[in-house]
């Protein structure tokens, strides 16, 4: 199994944690929480929300530490960082399935979305350029469904991707 393929939980944590070690980057406790932390959330978090939610269970943990060890996720192609238009915070998503991020422009909201379409863009590159890929990260921008009530109560209009075909 690939180590980014993932079903359950305890596979990701497992694949993660014997990737990390095969690579003799040493597994502290404060990043296996980390670890268990993004395996685990259906949000993607900002490192502050992170450290905030993992402090009273690491009270010696610092929020460069989450950084760190999110740097290290990141370089790994564990844990994919989110810019979001208009906002300075970087928003992480561990990346256990192919999905795309969907983020609106308004507000920032990120949702994913899963495409089968989109999951073979990796053949289809390596069949069409001879490239062995090994991250694929896609990110979608729109307006979410609450903004888009909130701009039609307003009467304003937006253009939509599929409008422009």
């Amino acid at each position: 199994m690939d180590v980014h393929t993932h079903h359950r939980p305890l596979d990701a944590y497992e694949n993660v944690i014997e990737h990390l070690k095969k690579k003799h980057i040493r597994i502290t406790e404060t990043r296996k929480a980390i670890i268990a932390y993004m395996i685990n959330s259906h949000e993607h978090p900002s490192a502050d929300k992170i450290y905030r939610d993992l402090l009273p269970e690491h009270p010696n943990m610092s929020l460069a530490t989450v950084y760190n060890n999110l740097k290290v996720l990141v370089d790994e192609g564990f844990v994919a960082e989110l810019k979001v238009t208009n906002d300075t915070t970087t928003y992480y998503d561990f990346m256990g399935h192919q999905h795309i991020n969907i983020v609106c422009k308004n507000c920032g909201e990120i949702a994913d979305f899963m495409d089968v379409d989109a999951i073979d863009i990796g053949k289809e590159a390596y069949e069409q350029t001879g490239y062995q890929i090994t991250k694929i990260q896609l990110t979608a921008y729109g307006i979410c469904p609450k903004c888009q009530e909130k701009l039609k109560a307003a009467g304003e209009s937006f253009m939509t991707y599929y409008e422009d075909k």
